[in-house]
């Protein structure tokens, strides 16, 4: 996997004033990274770049190597480098990886886009693409990513699920079902259980959701997402213990599973465990800047930590950018009262009223639709 640089390092170098020479130590270093044993990679790999900085190549396989031994900000900065010295697909893809797993999937994308204009024909940087403006909740734009590329590859299973989940949560649930039939053509599988349950999630079926969920987590308890929605829709059934055993297997296999972090934040914090739902919540707003829902619950931490300035403001801000968000006018309507500002309550609970009379409007016109 890793290119042999023997040709990029000068025969006659001595390397300090003993053997071995730098040709060895690279050598050394490769087998090393080959055999998971990162750390002496690393050790080898920065002994060459003191006497040869300026050759990506050993930049680039040193940043490989801090990647596999989870010093992923290290192999960031490495990856840069190289690619600053000389640009090159594979590591930027690598660079790419490296953000993914420090769940800055804003910068993940912006680098996957210049990878797919390097190498358009390299599906690891497609299927990677996907998957962070899935995470990120862009299902419009994996819809318009893999909708073409799904057509030339129909057998594609990772292209099929990833192009699945993103027309289910869209609510295109009729294209989704297409896609879960043509996985279910090879067979019952944990992708299948997880779209269908996904799929009945979204149309508040919590009961069968919560059968194909439970099912897929059965079939593959490591399959990404499946802890998650499986807690989703204990959480919608009532069964708020269940959910969070749920939540946390997804956690220790995903870190950065953004509904898992949010769901576990919300569950902390109705117990009033609100530092534990603090970083929960954090982390969630990591994952996706600027989320609503993550930055409703965070002030709702604030202020049931007392903490009610910092929590108005927070709800103020929020209301500026989301003048609908109805849940986050209650609450700055009670913050409001606390603060003895009648003024300012009362106008957030006329807000409230008509909001409230909104969305049931709507309820109604949805009822007495055919």
């Amino acid at each position: 996997m890793f290119r042999v640089l023997s040709l990029l390092l000068c025969a006659t170098a001595a390397f300090g004033q003993s053997p071995p020479s730098p040709q060895e130590v690279l050598k050394s270093a490769i087998a090393a990274q080959e055999s998971g044993k990162y750390d002496e990679a690393i050790r080898d790999y920065r002994s060459l770049l003191e006497k040869y900085p300026n050759i990506p190549e050993i930049r680039s396989n040193l940043g490989a190597a801090l990647a596999g031994n989870g010093q992923y900000s290290e192999a960031i900065v490495e990856y840069k480098r190289a690619l600053k010295l000389k640009p090159n697909s594979q590591a930027r893809l690598n660079l790419a990886l490296a953000y993914y797993k420090t769940a800055d999937l804003k910068a993940a994308v912006d680098t996957l886009k210049i990878v797919r204009e390097e190498a358009p024909s390299n599906l690891q940087a497609v299927t990677l693409l996907a998957d962070c403006y899935l995470r990120l909740g862009q299902n419009k734009e994996v819809i318009e990513l893999l909708t073409l590329v799904q057509r030339a590859d129909p057998r594609n299973q990772a292209f099929n699920y990833l192009l699945g989940m993103a027309l289910v949560r869209d609510g295109q649930a009729a294209k989704g079902q297409l896609i879960i039939d043509r996985i279910l053509s090879n067979g019952d599988s944990a992708e299948a259980r997880l779209l269908m349950g996904t799929t009945k999630y979204m149309a508040s079926d919590f009961r069968g959701a919560l059968e194909d969920l439970q099912k897929a987590v059965e079939l593959n308890p490591g399959l990404a997402e499946a802890n998650a929605y499986y807690g989703m829709a204990l959480l919608a059934s009532g069964d708020q213990a269940n959910a969070r055993q749920a939540f946390e297997r997804e956690l220790k296999a995903d870190p950065n599973n953004f509904e898992a972090n949010l769901r576990m934040g919300v569950i902390l914090r109705q117990d009033e465990e609100n530092e534990a739902a603090s970083r929960y919540l954090q982390r969630a707003l990591q994952i996706r800047p600027g989320d609503p829902g993550v930055l409703y619950q965070i002030a709702s931490v604030k202020l049931a930590s007392g903490q009610v300035d910092e929590a108005r403001r927070d709800l103020e801000a929020l209301i500026k950018t989301e003048p609908r968000f109805l849940e986050a006018h209650v609450s700055l309507a009670t913050v409001y009262f606390r603060q003895k500002r009648k003024l300012e309550g009362e106008r957030e609970r006329a807000i409230v009223a008509k909001l409230n009379a909104e969305r049931q409007s709507i309820n109604e016109v949805g009822a007495k639709a055919p």
